[in-house]
C-alpha cells in the first residue's frame, strides 16, 4: 500500500496567523489562471484584453466562493440550512462545492460579458482554460487536508489517511481527481482551444470532459455520509449533479458545429452568388453606356 505523507495542514504560522495549505492552494489556482488568462489576452482573436484581466479574475473569484458555498449549503446540507439560515453566511466553517461554483462563475461572466460588451459564450470559452488548473490545486488541497478520500480497497495503490476513525486501506480519490480535472483537462482544453474553435465549442467540450470524469472517479470516492447513495444504491450525488453537465456539454458541441457548419454554408453561398451578381451588373451597365 501506499504511505500517507505527514503533511501538516497548517502551511505556515505567524503569531496567532495560521496560512493553510488549502488557502495557498487557492492562491495558486487564482495565479494559474491569472497567467492563462494573460497569456490568452495576448492573442489577436481574444474576447478580453490584458487590461480586462485583472477585473475577470476578480468576478470569477467572487463567483466561486459565492456559488461553491451556496451550492454546498444547498446541493449536501439543504436540511441543515432550513434549520439554520444563517449557516449559508458562514464560510468560515469550510464546505464548498465544484457544482456550485460553476453556477457562480456563469452567473459571474454573463454579467462580466454584459460589463464588456460581449457575447457571453465568447468570453465563457475565453475562461475555460483558466478552470483545470484551480481545479487540481483544489483537489491537491483536498488530499493534504484528509478530506474527500476514496472507498475501502485491497489495491496497493491504497492508504490509510491518519484522520480517518475507520482506518480503513482507500482509494486516493483526491489525487485521481487532481489528475483528471487538473492535469489531463487542462491539457486536453488547451489543445483543442489551440485553434480557432466555433463559439461554445470549447465550453462544451469542457463540460462533457468534466462531467464525464467527475463521474467516473464517483465510483471510488467515498459518498459524503449523511446522504450516501442517491439512486439504484449506486449512483452518488456529485454523480446525479454532473449528468446534466454532460448532457449539456454534448448539446453545446452539436449545436456550435452544426451553427457554424450552416454559416460557412451560407458564407460559400454568398460568394458563389456574389461573382455572377457582379457580371450581370456589369453587363447591364455596359448595355446602358
Amino acid at each position: 500500500m501506499l504511505t500517507y505523507p505527514q503533511i501538516d495542514p497548517v502551511a505556515l504560522s505567524l503569531g496567532p496567523l495560521s496560512v493553510h495549505w488549502y488557502g495557498i492552494m487557492y492562491l495558486m489556482a487564482f495565479a494559474g489562471a491569472w497567467g492563462i488568462a494573460m497569456y490568452r489576452a495576448g492573442k489577436p482573436d481574444s474576447a478580453v484584453t490584458k487590461a480586462q484581466v485583472e477585473d475577470l479574475v476578480m468576478w470569477g473569484a467572487m463567483g466561486v466562493i459565492l456559488g461553491g458555498r451556496f451550492g454546498y449549503v444547498v446541493f449536501y446540507h439543504f436540511d441543515r440550512f432550513l434549520q439554520d439560515p444563517v449557516w449559508l453566511l458562514r464560510v468560515w466553517e469550510g464546505g464548498m462545492s465544484f457544482h456550485g461554483g460553476l453556477l457562480g462563475v456563469i452567473v459571474a461572466l454573463a454579467l462580466y460579458a454584459r460589463k464588456i460588451r460581449q457575447p457571453f459564450l465568447r468570453v465563457a470559452d475565453f475562461v475555460v482554460p483558466m478552470v483545470p488548473l484551480g481545479l487540481g490545486f483544489g483537489r491537491l488541497g483536498n488530499f493534504i487536508g484528509q478530506e474527500l478520500w476514496g472507498r475501502e480497497t485491497s489495491g496497493p495503490w491504497g492508504m490509510v489517511f491518519p484522520n480517518d476513525p475507520e482506518a480503513l486501506l482507500r482509494h486516493p480519490s483526491q489525487l485521481y481527481q487532481a489528475t483528471l480535472e487538473g492535469l489531463v483537462l487542462l491539457t486536453a482544453i488547451l489543445w483543442f482551444s489551440a485553434k480557432p474553435k466555433p463559439r461554445a465549442a470549447v465550453s462544451g467540450m469542457f463540460l462533457m470532459l468534466y462531467g464525464l470524469f467527475r463521474f467516473a472517479v464517483e465510483f471510488v470516492r467515498d459518498p459524503d455520509g449523511h446522504i450516501g447513495f442517491d439512486l439504484f444504491g449506486w449512483l452518488t450525488r456529485g454523480q446525479l449533479l454532473s449528468l446534466p453537465m454532460i448532457a449539456v456539454g454534448v448539446l453545446m458541441l452539436a449545436w456550435a458545429y452544426d451553427r457554424s457548419g450552416r454559416t460557412q454554408g451560407m458564407t460559400e453561398a454568398i460568394e458563389e452568388v456574389s461573382p455572377k451578381a457582379g457580371k450581370a451588373g456589369r453587363k447591364k451597365k455596359s448595355k446602358k453606356s
